[in-house]
């Protein structure tokens, strides 16, 4: 079309132009995925070797990984554009229907956590319609891309599905290998050891809860989300006092009550003195070598003074 409109210099600038767009949507594309992998790796939902780091900082297999798959789709495509697009348009949808269910999610479970939008039910569901009713046609106009599609999904929820229940899975393997060797083997011996040090390791990392005037019925909730979603035995239940304030009466003796209901964990009570904010939050994580990605808060109300991308990887759980 360039070169029809204006000859060689227009067919040129549009070409360069088009390489130089592209170019940056790959970029972002990768810093994108940079970001959520490392994130889900620092939250143990994918295998730590992805954050290994090179002396500049950079996750470089969280990038090689990327590259491989990418290279991979464009094998298993033939380099066909259109089954390229079709892949990404499936993989783009599904996306976009999780961060309505997400919306929807918070909006039941966490209404009063302050946000600078809000969006009705009736809005929210048309959307969600909406997106689901693309993803259905472009899946019944080409199923053979979905499959594509799900040939990657399989793998991806193998590996996300080890990772959250690898606990599990690694007590039914110490059961099984104990079941089919002989006892009194040594090199066996070992393969028992290592899978419980294994366990233990896994279980070893601490977590902390950040409470002010919590009541024993919401930190009984803390402990029941760390209990299902989180492999971990050792919690610091940690109140952050400032000058003027005091401890709720009964909160030594609901961690007390808690200890015992819950005597798989480890449950630690702390009073720090200070005023809770991000760099609180930072020096407690450097003092007690827990990253701040492991410390939990409840969903903060309106006068929080602080918004919540301020506190950096802090995680509401309740």
């Amino acid at each position: 079309m360039g070169h029809s409109a204006g000859g060689n210099w227009l067919f040129y600038l549009i070409s360069i132009d088009a390489i130089l767009v592209l170019s940056g949507a790959v970029l972002t594309s990768y810093v994108g995925v940079g970001g959520l992998i490392e994130r889900m790796t620092l939250d143990r939902i994918l295998p730590k070797f992805l954050i290994i780091r090179n002396k500049k900082g950079s996750s470089y297999l969280i990038f090689i990984t990327f590259f491989i798959l990418c290279v991979t789709i464009l094998f298993i495509t033939q380099g066909n554009l259109e089954a390229l697009a079709g892949v990404y348009t499936i993989a783009f949808l599904r996306v976009m229907i999780w961060f309505g269910i997400g919306n929807l999610l918070l909006k039941i479970n966490r209404n009063k956590l302050p946000r600078p939008e809000r969006v009705g039910y009736v809005a929210l569901f048309i959307a969600v319609a909406g997106v689901i009713t693309a993803l259905i046609g472009n899946m019944m106009l080409k199923p053979e891309y979905l499959g594509i599609f799900v040939e990657y999904l399989i793998p991806t929820l193998l590996i996300i599905g080890f990772m959250l229940y690898r606990i599990p899975v690694l007590k039914a393997l110490l059961l099984f290998v104990k079941y089919l060797t002989p006892k009194g083997k040594p090199v066996f011996e070992n393969i028992d050891r290592r899978i419980i040090r294994i366990i233990h390791r896994i279980n070893s990392q601490e977590f902390v809860f950040f409470t002010k005037k919590d009541d024993v019925a919401t930190l009984n909730k803390v402990l029941r989300y760390i209990t299902i979603n989180e492999n971990t035995r050792r919690l610091k239940i940690v109140a952050v006092l400032e000058p003027s304030k005091h401890l709720p009466v009964n909160l030594k003796a609901d961690v007390e009550v808690l200890d015992r209901a819950y005597p798989d964990i480890v449950i630690e009570h702390i009073e720090e003195h200070g005023v809770f904010g991000p760099e609180k939050i930072k020096e407690l994580s450097k003092k007690w070598n827990i990253p701040i990605n492991f410390m939990f808060i409840g969903a903060p109300g309106e006068k929080f003074p602080f918004k919540i991308q301020e506190l950096g990887d802090v995680r509401l759980i309740i």
